[in-house]
């Protein structure tokens, strides 16, 4: 008795023993491996995100230029796929063929983030039609998820560089926004959709749903009390006009170069333009995307992908000879009514025949006229008293002095504009002359940079800089942090620093006379638009490549302006016969709202002219 009462306690020891076990497994399976617990639920409930609607943009007068359309989409969860599934009437379904299907399954198994038991899109750009029509038989195609997201629409096909596209997030995105991004969203790549992404993208909700033991959902999970709302991102208003922006990319058809506009008082950006561009709507989210973006990538000729407004950096040519005046003012080694003598050349060393060549035209009696007729030999003068004020054997101090000016002017640096990859131009520095050449045993001289007085030589502006030069001249003295975005919709415009620049505003006065004598009756005759009075300056950058590209930068009316304005034509020659005539229209249609009549010969004029170089 006493041996059958030690077994059944050593029975009843492994009852506990063995209970003991399947608890603690229970607990590791239910509490501490969730995939388990998922898994059920996965059976059980679906998670829908719900996709916020992105932000709108508009431009300065209201008009939309960045707007949102319905986009519908298929998602897969691979390990939830019926291995006997009908591909032939899925894709029947769906309008695509069992090739496009088969492509599309082997692309998303080959991305990096793709999993087995998670969400990702399969096929995006869904016929309507097919997919209202794919919804009704969702319950025979588990795995299957129909979802409805947006994508841009850009009402006007323009301005692809300053607005920019979306694209979806990789791997680097999602660990390093891991509370923002998922697999298969998307994000702003470039333009104001990548600068204000934060902004325009909103915050995702979510709901749960049951589900029936055939998949079908029924209805949300304990009367959607862990559901989340969606909130819709934020709309921006821009200071862009969108009609002259299309006039201005209508002007640069068959022409490489760019536009930038400016309202003066504000800096707010009228008009942005690259060309060669493209249509933003190429670039939206549908099946010809990838096709569209590698074309545009692989066109090395045109670079339509390349914002020349921005990055493209180019020798300013003569439009710099209002800055070098207004700096030799300032520092006094000048004044306004100095005349000089123009032979049609500038003398370096006589003895060694070292000269300068210019232009053949009546005398530069005092700084107006010279800029008038854009005397070089004028402003070789000028630049070399600037370099040699401290002594000609101490040219670094006069070229640091420069260049402190001109980094006040907002050169040689980014001017900090709501936009990616602005490029800094460059501003050449005493020690870039000593690396060439002090190792060819030289002392380098003011002699040596006389090409920086009139805009040439190693000096690189972008043509966003150059716009901004107009509007100190035409603010006389200060700048306002060049932007697109003038604030949110239904919120006050955001507020920009002034910038000034160091020079008195009573040395302006000369300059803007001769910039106005510059279209009134010297080069840049071709801008004048009858009753507005328009200061400007042409220019010639000079280009060791082939033709010379044609500049202009100025401003209008001379007194309260309205719109400053550069523009840069690759390989047109004189800044006078391309440049000043598309600046001169372009502030017409904006100060006027239209060309009129008589300029239409102008404009036909701009209109027929081809300058794209030969294949």
């Amino acid at each position: 008795m006493q041996e059958f009462q030690e077994r059944y306690k050593v029975i009843g020891a492994l009852f506990v023993l063995g209970g003991l076990v399947l608890l603690i497994n229970l607990f590791v399976l239910q509490v501490v491996k969730s995939e388990y617990q998922d898994q059920a639920q996965s059976r059980t409930l679906t998670k829908r995100t719900l996709i916020p609607s992105r932000g709108i943009i508009s431009d300065r007068h209201g008009r939309l230029i960045v707007v949102n359309e319905p986009a519908y989409e298929l998602q897969i969860i691979y390990s939830e796929i019926p291995a006997d599934m009908n591909v032939k009437e899925f894709c029947k379904l769906l309008g695509i063929t069992e090739k496009e299907y088969s492509a599309a399954l082997e692309n998303v198994m080959s991305k990096p983030y793709f999993r087995k038991n998670l969400p990702i899109r399969l096929l995006g750009n869904i016929d309507p039609t097919d997919f209202s029509f794919f919804q009704e038989h969702l319950h025979e195609y588990p795995g299957f998820y129909p979802v409805i997201g947006n994508k841009r629409h850009y009402p006007f096909p323009h301005a692809a560089h300053v607005l920019g596209f979306l694209g979806e997030v990789n791997n680097e995105d999602i660990a390093e926004h891991p509370e923002r991004f998922e697999i298969g969203d998307y994000r702003g790549m470039s333009g104001l959709e990548n600068k204000y992404d934060s902004l325009l993208r909103g915050i995702k909700g979510m709901e749960l749903l049951l589900k029936d033991n055939l998949g079908r959902e029924i209805e949300p999970y304990l009367d959607g009390s862990l559901d989340t709302s969606a909130v819709n991102g934020k709309s921006l208003r821009t200071g862009l006009d969108i009609v002259l922006q299309a006039y201005g990319e209508t002007l640069f058809a068959n022409k490489r170069g760019s536009i930038v506009a400016i309202e003066p008082g504000t800096g707010e950006i009228l008009t942005m333009l690259s060309s060669p561009s493209f249509d933003p709507n190429a670039l939206s989210l549908g099946r010809l995307r990838n096709a569209t973006y590698q074309m545009l990538l692989e066109d090395t000729a045109s670079r339509p992908l390349f914002d020349r407004s921005l990055q493209a950096k180019y020798p300013p040519g003569s439009i710099f000879k209002p800055v070098l005046s207004l700096i030799a003012l300032q520092e006094g080694t000048t004044y306004s009514n100095r005349p000089m003598t123009c032979t049609g050349e500038y003398v370096i060393n006589a003895r060694r025949g070292y000269v300068q060549k210019c232009r053949d035209h009546p005398k530069p009696i005092n700084l107006p006229v010279a800029l008038q007729y854009s005397c070089n030999s004028y402003f070789f003068q000028l630049i070399r008293e600037i370099i040699d004020q401290f002594g000609t054997t101490r040219p670094e101090q006069g070229l640091n002095l420069l260049n402190d000016y001109l980094g006040r002017f907002g050169l040689g640096q980014k001017l900090g504009v709501d936009l990616m990859n602005e490029g800094t131009g460059f501003i050449p520095t005493p020690a870039f002359y000593e690396n060439i050449y002090l190792p060819q045993g030289a002392q380098w001289r003011s002699t040596y940079i006389l090409s920086l007085g009139i805009g040439q030589g190693e000096l690189e502006l972008t043509t966003l800089q150059m716009a901004n030069l107009a509007a100190v001249l035409a603010n006389r003295g200060y700048y306002i942090t060049p932007h697109v975005v003038s604030g949110l919709e239904a919120e006050e415009k955001t507020t920009f620093e002034k910038h000034y620049v160091g020079v008195e505003e009573k040395h302006f006065e000369p300059v803007i006379d001769g910039m106005q004598r510059v279209i009134d009756s010297g080069t840049g005759f071709r801008a004048a638009v009858p009753g507005l009075e328009i200061c400007g300056k042409t220019g010639t950058s000079q280009n060791p490549h082939g033709l010379d590209h044609s500049v202009f930068f100025g401003f209008a009316p001379k007194e309260d302006p309205k719109i400053a304005i550069a523009v840069f034509v690759e390989n047109a020659g004189g800044g006078g016969t391309v440049a000043a005539p598309i600046a001169g229209l372009m502030m017409e249609m904006y100060l006027r709202g239209e060309i009129a009549k008589r300029r239409k010969y102008l404009e036909d004029y701009i209109l027929d002219m081809n300058l794209q170089p030969n294949p």
